[in-house]
């Protein structure tokens, strides 16, 4: 391993921990303000646009276009540290909303918001590990761990997307 993939190694598990935690504690924070527009269809939208450039970007890498592949996953991570500032910032501002569906809709929701949740954790040191690997370079390492981080990161950008569109006759 790298000196470099060492120094990153420790902001791996320092955010992998970090991010959880906050947005843990920061449900427990309630700001009174009102937000100039309602976030949840914007950060369902970005979720949809990461899913959208995850799949434009192993599509880059097969086709050979490693520039492409390095700008889409630099894009999709940006997407994703913008979802999480939208998401906390509805969070912190607004009421949680409560799901009113039935029968087995509501197991479906259920069932896609737990995942999505469980999963959105564990894809964070995925998500990071395999960035690092494709930056410093080490690009089997970063092939065999990008095998498990793409269908995670997909799977937690599409539920999120589905979830809201669940939700949103809700709010």
């Amino acid at each position: 391993m790298t000196k470099n993939a060492q120094k990153y190694n420790k902001w791996i598990v320092f955010l992998s921990i970090l991010i959880p935690i906050s947005v843990a504690l920061l449900f427990s924070v309630k700001v009174d303000v009102e937000l100039p527009v309602f976030l949840p269809p914007i950060y369902a939208t970005i979720n949809a646009l990461t899913a959208i450039i995850l799949f434009v970007a192993v599509w880059s890498v097969k086709s050979k276009k490693i520039k492409l592949h390095e700008t889409l996953m630099k894009l999709a991570i940006s997407f994703s540290v913008i979802f999480l500032v939208l998401y906390i910032a509805h969070h912190i501002t607004s009421e949680s909303t409560k799901y009113g569906g039935e029968g087995i809709i509501r197991t479906i929701y259920y069932f896609l918001l737990i995942s999505h949740i469980l999963l959105s954790i564990i894809v964070i040191p995925f998500v990071l590990i395999t960035f690092v690997r494709g930056i410093t370079n080490q690009i089997e390492l970063h092939k065999k761990i990008a095998k498990f981080t793409f269908p995670l990161w997909a799977y937690v950008a599409i539920s999120g997307v589905l979830v809201y569109l669940l939700i949103s006759p809700f709010y």
